[in-house]
């Protein structure tokens, strides 16, 4: 009886090894939604910027071909953050351990300076989504990390300066993580949507108790699995998941 459960478990762990995130549409106050959850467990979320020689990435395409190099491919990602027109971060940006963009803490224009923004980092198997000005003070040690804003949640509440019959509407993308770190939830509007709303689709929905926006109105998604690839102009940084290639 033992050794067939040994048997049966090296069958199970390697399917488990490469399970892939959950995308599914929900719909949530008469809007619809693409969420995938992300179990950092079974699935390393990383962020890209450049390539090899240097160069942006500033596409899903372009970072697939370029795992499928080493036998790799894109799982699920989106864009993770607002950049200048060069496609470098606006604030923090670390990858793979190493500061490439400095935090910013200070408040600014647009939707990056509505402060409290934030900083989503991951550390191996637990990610978490910081306000600026707390990361700033006691910095943790992120493998990956990118700052936006603003922040959607904040320990439950929504951000203090979003209004219910906000006028601005657009497409939006966000990140949310569980209150034990260990699931990231990605989130893309399908339909214009104000920031209050979509902060409450964090909230209410999909229960996480931190959420960052990542931006608006270039927000796009890659979910191969659900037959999704947008497309658009050139990104800046990215995140996502690596599966193995067909």
């Amino acid at each position: 009886m033992r050794r067939w459960l040994a048997a049966l478990a090296v069958l199970i762990l390697p399917q488990a090894a490469f399970a892939e995130p959950v995308c599914e549409t929900v719909t949530f106050d008469n809007a619809p939604f693409t969420v995938c959850r992300v179990r950092l467990a079974d699935d390393p979320l990383r962020l890209w910027l450049n390539d090899g020689t240097g160069a942006p990435f500033g596409s899903f395409r372009n970072i697939d071909r370029a795992l499928r190099e080493e036998g790799k491919a894109l799982g699920v990602a989106m864009n993770a953050g607002m950049y200048h027109s060069d496609r470098a971060p606006v604030g923090l940006y670390i990858e793979n351990g190493a500061e490439k963009m400095r935090v910013v803490t200070s408040e600014g224009p647009g939707n990056f300076g509505l402060l409290p923004n934030g900083v989503f980092c991951v550390t191996g198997a637990k990610a978490a989504v910081i306000e600026t000005r707390t990361y700033a003070a006691a910095p943790p040690s992120c493998d990956f990390a990118t700052q936006s804003g603003p922040m959607l949640v904040i320990d439950g509440e929504l951000h203090p300066r979003f209004l219910e019959d906000g006028t601005s509407r657009y497409i939006r993308n966000g990140v949310g993580v569980s209150a034990d770190g260990s699931e990231v939830v990605m989130a893309i509007s399908n339909r214009a949507v104000n920031f209050h709303h979509f902060g409450r689709l964090f909230r209410d929905e999909l229960a996480t108790p931190n959420a960052l926006f990542l931006d608006g109105n270039i927000s796009r998604l890659y979910a191969p699995q659900i037959g999704r690839s947008d497309g658009g102009f050139p990104m800046g940084p990215v995140i996502g998941t690596v599966t193995q290639a067909d």
